[in-house]
């Protein structure tokens, strides 16, 4: 079971007219939208890239609206964890457990995962806020991430494991996001 104090959020590249041809959009800018909220009410560090702004646009509103007091880490591979600057940063929360969600699964979310997975990170891949523009190519991602030992989720699952009470202030706030 997953715990609060030692999980992080991790979006990947959610940006610009990229993420607007992404299969089933709006349930992912929803479901991403839930998952940033949700990080905020459960107190998880939350770190956010972006791959080249300059030419694939800023984040959607529906993320970066709701990390007012963040920026990004820009980077230019396709791995997250191949960018200096945010294994820095992942580090520094001194989390042993990833909640991953973002595009395209098949290339970014999945280098990203790999290389969390071989740095020994418990990783978790929020199902329903990932996808890529072909349904095929999210399919075959969640299912090599899987064989190689990422967990699956999805968003409600995994705020409710994290809250882990169905009581106090943290519970009331969760079951606004999700309804």
């Amino acid at each position: 079971m997953l715990d609060a104090n030692n999980t992080a959020l991790v979006i990947i590249d959610v940006q610009g007219k990229l993420a607007q041809i992404m299969a089933d959009k709006d349930a992912l800018f929803s479901n991403l939208e839930t998952m940033v909220k949700g990080a905020a009410i459960l107190d998880l560090p939350t770190l956010w890239v972006e791959q080249l702004p300059d030419k694939l646009g800023g984040t959607i509103a529906e993320v970066s609206d709701n990390l007012p007091n963040k920026e990004p880490i820009v980077k230019n591979t396709f791995s997250a964890y191949q960018t200096a600057e945010f294994v820095s940063a992942l580090e520094a929360t001194g989390c042993k457990n990833v909640l991953v969600v973002g595009i395209e699964a098949h290339i970014c979310v999945y280098q990203t995962v790999m290389n969390l997975l071989d740095a020994g990170y418990g990783v978790e891949v929020i199902t329903d806020a990932v996808s890529s523009r072909n349904v095929q190519n999210k399919t075959i991602a969640l299912n090599k991430m899987q064989q190689a030992g990422a967990q699956l989720s999805c968003t409600e699952m995994v705020l409710f494991e994290l809250q882990a009470i169905a009581q106090g202030e943290r519970f009331k706030q969760i079951l606004k996001i999700i309804k």
